[in-house]
């Protein structure tokens, strides 16, 4: 049966912010596998026109965006004759989001995601949120936006996707703490000595998950945990004492609730994104979902550790910038966004890029974040900080 916004049987529009990456085809591979239950409103990627034209195709899309301006003539040219309107830019991928859609995958990687995300709960739609930078720059506004347009925001990352799945929001107060989980990386069981000769290729060979870049990164450095207790603290209203994370290697138990009376809820599942993307897209209600179903007599075993924070020192760091709160972790972001890219590029090796942020962090006193302004003053700051300290990395 077809997944209606109000559990009808029409179909429910969407809308795929970021659908050429990772997130996005997986979402779309969903859509394939559900055809009648969805109309696609609009899509769009950052500037790839001959993926993007093909999803925009096949999925009947009526509006698609290209985030670089300089691809706006190639996907219009690709796309002339199919009545398919196309846009570029920022405003682009604003309107994209803005359009009239019921569900919206929020699935721009970094803080560009904010500005689309933003208009997409600005008039009030499902808006699953893939993009944990978002709340990471501008937590309280963008939760004080959702408030302000009864917007419904829905975690998409599995760990908080697990959370959301398991937290009883009518008696908050029965809760003691989350857990949340980590794979630990490609990097778990190195020294520090022996990470810092570690290369991209290495780095982004995860060891459960099928991932892009910067993410990829993220999770071997660790940074990605310390982004999503941040972002934990936004979704589910908690303190960051009453956030802890757990070390697991396998990635079956997405994360845990813990509660008063001694009860820990945990939500299970093969680690495939299609899992809590489909959980989403079909919300409130459920949908089948081609994930390898999980197999606990194959797994023999779940072991579970306690993160280093003195090997991975983006933990320490991001649990700082939460506690300081305002600017910190707009500047956080910022700094590890540039640093990572700077290591993709091979211009700095893999422990420079927590020393980049630390570095950052250190050189902006923290300040209040009232507007959104004030995320962008913050943002562009910490980013020209951090290429700064980048480039001083690189030549030593």
């Amino acid at each position: 049966m077809a997944l209606g916004t109000n559990g009808n049987s029409s179909p429910r529009s969407v809308t795929i912010l970021g659908s050429t990456g990772s997130v996005g085809c997986s979402t779309i591979d969903l859509i394939r596998r559900n055809r009648p239950a969805f109309v696609v409103e609009a899509l769009t990627a950052n500037s790839n026109v001959e993926k993007l034209a093909l999803q925009a195709e096949d999925l009947g899309a009526r509006f698609v965006a290209i985030g670089d301006e300089s691809r706006y003539l190639a996907l219009k040219e690709r796309l002339a004759g199919s009545g398919i309107e196309v846009a570029a830019g920022e405003p682009g991928v604003v309107e994209a989001a803005a359009r009239s859609a019921d569900w919206v995958m929020a699935a721009i990687v970094g803080a560009a995601g904010l500005a689309p995300t933003l208009a997409a709960i600005r008039r009030g739609a499902v808006v699953a949120l893939a993009n944990k930078e978002v709340l990471v720059c501008a937590g309280d506004l963008v939760t004080a936006e959702v408030r302000r347009y009864g917007a419904t925001l829905l975690p998409v990352d599995s760990e908080h996707n697990a959370i959301y799945q398991v937290f009883d929001f009518t008696r908050i107060e029965a809760v003691e703490k989350i857990i949340l989980t980590a794979s630990g990386g490609p990097f778990r069981s190195l020294d520090s000595q022996a990470m810092s000769g570690m290369g991209p290729a290495r780095a982004l060979k995860h060891p459960t998950w099928n991932m892009g870049a910067k993410i990829s990164i993220d999770s071997a450095t660790m940074m990605n945990k310390g982004l999503e207790l941040i972002e934990a603290k936004h979704l589910f209203g908690l303190p960051e004492q009453q956030i802890e994370i757990l070390v697991h290697p396998q990635s079956v138990i997405h994360s845990l609730v813990a509660y008063v009376d001694g009860s820990v809820l945990a939500q299970l599942g093969s680690p495939d994104m299609r899992t809590p993307i489909a959980f989403t897209l079909a919300w409130p209600r459920r949908m089948a979902s081609p994930s390898p179903r999980l197999d606990l007599t194959a797994i023999g075993q779940l072991t579970f550790e306690a993160p280093d924070p003195v090997r991975f020192p983006a933990l320490r760091l991001a649990r700082e910038a939460l506690v300081a709160g305002g600017s910190a972790p707009t500047v956080l972001n910022a700094a590890n966004e540039v640093a990572v890219q700077a290591y993709l590029d091979r211009q700095i090796g893999f422990l420079d890029i927590a020393s980049i942020v630390e570095q950052t962090l250190a050189e902006l006193p923290v300040a209040p974040i009232d507007s959104l302004d004030d995320v962008h003053n913050f943002d562009k700051r910490a980013r020209n900080i951090a290429a700064r300290r980048a480039g001083m990395a690189g030549r030593a």
